[in-house]
C-alpha cells in the first residue's frame, strides 16, 4: 500500500497506516498497573509481542527507568519507524504531519532521541534529529509549544 500523495506544497506527504488496535489495549492494561515492577513486567511482554511497532517504543521510551534506557527504546522507535516509513512509499523526503494520528509515535520517538540527546551530550545528533524534525513537520515547534 503506497500511502505517499502529493501535498498542496508541492511535497510528497507519508502517513502511516495506524498500528494493530490490539497495541494500544495492551499498553492500556501496562499503565493501568500500579506497581511499577509489574508494569515494566507486562511492557516488556507487549514489547515481545509487538516488536516492530512504533507505539511500543515509544511507551518504553517515556516509560525508562533511566535516561540510557529511554534513549535506546527511542532509538529503536525511531528505526521503526524509518522502516515503516519506507514501506509505505517515502524515499528520505517530504512531510510525515502531526496532524495524522498515526504518524505522532515515529515524530515523538524523533523528538525524544533528540532531546536525550541533548542531555547526554551528544549535540551533533541532537541537531540533526531536530533539523529532521522540522523537515518533516514544519510545525514541529509551534506543537511542541502548545
Amino acid at each position: 500500500m503506497n500511502n505517499v500523495s502529493i501535498s498542496r506544497d508541492g511535497l510528497p506527504e507519508t502517513v502511516l497506516p495506524p498500528e494493530n488496535p490490539q497495541i494500544d489495549e495492551a499498553l492500556l492494561t501496562v499503565f493501568d498497573t500500579i506497581d511499577q515492577n509489574l508494569r515494566r513486567e507486562k511492557l516488556n511482554e507487549v514489547a515481545e509481542k509487538f516488536p516492530s511497532s512504533i507505539t511500543v517504543w515509544k511507551a518504553v521510551g517515556v516509560s525508562g527507568r533511566d535516561i540510557i534506557e529511554s534513549y535506546a527504546a527511542f532509538r529503536v522507535g525511531y528505526h521503526r519507524g524509518l522502516d515503516a516509513l519506507r514501506r509505505n512509499g517515502w524515499r528520505g523526503s517530504g512531510y510525515v504531519r502531526w496532524s495524522h494520528p498515526s504518524n505522532r509515535a515515529f515524530l515523538e520517538c524523533l523528538s525524544g532521541l533528540q532531546e536525550i540527546s541533548e542531555i547526554i551530550g551528544d549535540l551533533e545528533e541532537s541537531e540533526r534529529c531536530k533539523i529532521f524534525l522540522l523537515q518533516l513537520e514544519p510545525e514541529w515547534q509551534s506543537i511542541v509549544d502548545s
